[in-house]
């Protein structure tokens, strides 16, 4: 074969009937390149996949609560102890973990994204070679095929049939044929044919550049979790500062007490009100869950796409490449019609020469029958996944001239062919089965497929994932439906569910059937899970018809077909080997190809939510009873109980440690929505019974001590109560136990018991439990904290449902 595109001859041909030479562009020299690059006109746009190492660290040191904690830290330094000012150095440690973490995972997003990174076909000095797109230099000649995406703005150099999709940019869906001469924009990507364009915006310049950049760079930003996060910090931060106020008026003016001791107590009311690691425990847990699908071969392209996938309860999936492997075998070659097979074969294998970039049925049959090089293409038609065919003209060797469709034979034939019956039985067996026929019909014809005569069937096996079944099962187990979505014949893709045990699979609708009403269309989605047929628009008509239900909808494929859809999806799913148009849109590029990684990605985003939530729940049952203890010393005219030492201790053995291996462990439980109002249920009334029951023991402490030290001895029974109360908070956020969640609580305890009887702990922390009558009135003041702490959990649980 030495053409491919459709060529005016203008009647003529060189010597020994060879086609006409048609020069194509060399591209940039060399030294064009040089010049260019030393110009800057280079196409430097970063990469999306994460934050710079500045922005790491401005984000985790720079925040409001660090700003808070660090002018009380400097304070402390300068009027009491250093283990008063222990709080502050939990920061800092709480912040480099953080910058760490999130460094880490900077590393595997950014190693993971140039494995998984566009690597668009450049003419240089008349070769073609993949380059990275931040190699693209102002007019360099850039290749096209199907499933390109346009990474720079440019004119069109060559087109043979070259079809644009331009609906990201433009909302316009149907694809734009592109002539020499027509303006191509960055963000938009090829659905057929082929071409060349000369670049002429690189960079920032690029029409869909700046969209890119700010759209699709490493973001925490469309969370619940952080949204929810951010709103509970807002109201935290409302209520601290007319408390902090009062306190601060309280302690300093009202009470006639030692200025130093009296800042301390002060700053020990404010400090404990801020939940400083619950953000810090978010990024980390983020951080963590990239770095473990990193390892999977899993990038991220979003963090919240982890958060997104956990709460889906639809998957929809692309048959091809999805749940079958890429390549397929032909199996069987019937000439219909008494067809000449030799001549079939001829038809065939200059079919396949006809097309530069064959996708995966072309591919098989390339490597079945080789080109005969006595025929020549004049004109071609590149396959769409819209109509279901591609084709091509020919003059063949001697003389002959012939036009030849391949495609779907119940797109080509009518309905009433008998061919259609015979097709029909391959098709329950899961095979995948073309039609060969041959039109009088010219190719750019809109009657092209009309009265087609059928020349031959071509059977095709695909081969099915090893791990499909597996994952699908998981995903039922887990109460997520699976939807089949393929461009396939409705009975094949039935067939190949059913070998893989899918329910539904017996049910399978041809969607070229299915309701156009969006309500109506929810409605068969729900009822059926199989669908075949089914056109690109109607993939991303089918994702909004589901969401339009109240799902949450992830799409997974890997051909240019599904990029409306999985753009539309809450989560979109590539392979790696996909398009680069898929690559681009979709959060979640599965870079080993694998199907069975989706599991581990869902795991993920279930661990993060549910133990966040957990963690979250610890922190702010803090800061509840935090600011309730300044507002009734406020009230009650007295000191603050605490010095920052007891309430770092307290913070660390309850909070702190215990947050840190909670928020890492596995959790399978499903996400579920309003994070904010789930935690508050149980955060609020744990803080009020907390505190109210510190404070009960503050009074009775203040009533039964009295002389030197007796503010200290009220401290350590208040400090004992708080502590057990806590615990018990911590015991049931624990739930339901396993051996290291108890060890872990055990550990805790165990370590509160350690500073109570090692003398130089007691004299560090400043605790010390005085008599007998005090500390067991502490410990049953605790226990009955504990028991209103379970009564309310309960109640709470059965008033305010999930």
């Amino acid at each position: 074969m030495t053409q491919r595109a459709k060529i005016d001859t203008g009647g003529s041909e060189t010597e020994a009937g060879e086609p006409p030479v048609v020069h194509r562009p060399a591209g940039l020299t060399s030294a064009e390149v040089a010049e260019r690059v030393a110009r800057g006109e280079v196409n430097d746009v970063p990469l999306r996949s994460s934050r710079s190492t500045t922005d790491i660290v401005r984000a985790n040191v720079f925040t409001r609560f660090n700003a808070i904690i660090g002018v009380l830290w400097v304070i402390m330094f300068i009027v009491a102890p250093i283990q008063d000012s222990l709080f502050g150095f939990v920061i800092v440690a709480n912040t480099g973990i953080g910058i760490i973490q999130e460094l880490r995972a900077k590393k595997t997003l950014d190693g993971l994204a140039v494995i998984g990174e566009a690597k668009p076909t450049v003419r240089r000095d008349g070769v073609a070679a993949e380059l990275s797109t931040s190699e693209i230099v102002l007019g360099d000649l850039i290749e096209l095929g199907p499933g390109d995406k346009v990474v720079v703005d440019g004119v069109v150099a060559e087109a043979d049939s070259l079809e644009i999709d331009e609906s990201l940019l433009t909302g316009e869906a149907d694809p734009v044929v592109k002539q020499p001469g027509a303006a191509v924009m960055s963000g938009s990507f090829v659905v057929a044919g082929g071409g060349a364009f000369t670049a002429t915006k690189v960079g920032r310049q690029a029409y869909a550049a700046q969209l890119a950049e700010e759209a699709s760079r490493f973001t925490l930003v469309h969370s619940e979790l952080r949204s929810g996060i951010s709103t509970i910090l807002k109201y935290v931060t409302w209520m601290m500062i007319p408390t902090a106020i009062g306190l601060i008026i309280s302690q300093l003016v009202v009470k006639d007490n030692d200025l130093k001791n009296s800042i301390a107590r002060t700053v020990g009311g404010i400090v404990p009100m801020i939940p400083e690691g619950l953000v810090l425990l978010t990024s980390v847990a983020f951080a963590v869950g990239v770095i473990r699908l990193g390892r999977k071969q899993c990038l991220v392209q979003e963090l919240p796409a982890i958060e997104g996938l956990a709460r889906v309860d639809v998957v929809c999936l692309d048959k091809t490449g999805t749940l079958t492997e890429g390549g397929m075998d032909v199996t069987e070659l019937r000439p219909l019609n008494g067809s000449d097979e030799a001549y079939v074969r001829k038809v065939l294998g200059a079919l396949g020469e006809s097309d530069p970039r064959p996708n995966a049925s072309l591919q098989a049959i390339i490597d079945a029958y080789p080109d005969s090089v006595d025929w020549r293409c004049t004109e071609s038609l590149p396959f769409s996944s819209a109509r279901k065919y591609s084709g091509a003209a020919f003059s063949e060797g001697n003389g002959e001239d012939s036009t030849w469709l391949l495609g779907a034979p119940d797109v080509l034939l009518s309905t009433d062919d008998p061919t259609l019956a015979e097709i029909d039985h391959l098709n329950e067996q899961g095979l995948r089965v073309l039609l060969l026929a041959r039109t009088v019909h010219e190719l750019d014809s809109p009657e092209v497929a009309t009265d087609a005569r059928p020349t031959a069937l071509v059977v095709l096996e695909q081969r099915l994932r090893p791990d499909a079944a597996d994952t699908l099962a998981y995903f039922a187990d887990q109460n997520v439906a699976t939807k089949i979505i393929s461009g396939d014949n409705a009975v094949s893709v039935g067939a190949v569910a059913g070998k893989l045990d899918m329910p539904g699979a017996e049910n399978t609708v041809d969607a070229r059937q299915l309701p156009t009403d969006r309500e109506e269309m929810a409605k068969v989605l729900d009822a059926n899970a199989v669908f075949g047929r089914v056109s690109p628009q109607q993939k991303r008509d089918m994702v909004a018809a589901l969401q339009s239900h109240g799902h949450t909808v992830a799409m997974t494929g890997d051909g240019v077909n599904d990029v409306l859809a999985l753009k539309d999806a809450d989560i979109g799913v590539s392979m790696g080997s996909g398009s680069e148009a898929t690559r681009a849109v979709a959060q979640i590029v599965l870079l080993n190809n694998s199907f069975a990684t989706l599991p581990s990605v869902v795991a993920e985003g279930r661990r993060v939510i549910g133990n966040i939530t957990r963690v979250a729940t610890l922190f702010l049952t803090k800061t509840v009873y935090s600011v309730l203890l300044a507002v009734l010393v406020v009230c009650s005219q007295v000191e603050y109980p605490f010095l920052p030492r007891h309430l770092t201790l307290l913070s660390t053995l309850t909070i702190g440690v215990p947050a840190f291996f909670l928020a890492l462990a596995p959790n399978k439980e499903r996400a579920k929505p309003n994070f904010v109002r789930r935690v508050m249920r149980y955060a609020i009334p744990g803080g009020v019974i907390a505190a109210a029951a510190t404070f009960t023991t503050y009074l009775l402490a203040r009533h039964h001590y009295s002389g030197e030290g007796a503010l200290e001895a009220e401290t350590s029974a208040a400090t004992l109560t708080l502590f057990l109360v806590s615990m018990w908070v911590l015991a049931i956020i624990a739930r339901p136990y396993t051996w290291w969640r108890l060890t872990l609580v055990a550990a805790m305890g165990g370590a509160f018991l350690l500073v109570l009887v090692v003398p130089w702990l007691q004299d560090f922390f400043a605790l010390k439990l005085v008599g007998t009558t005090m500390p067991w009135a502490a410990v049953v003041i605790a226990a009955a904290g504990g028991a209103l702490l379970e009564l309310s959990y309960r109640w709470v649980s059965k008033r305010f449902p999930t």
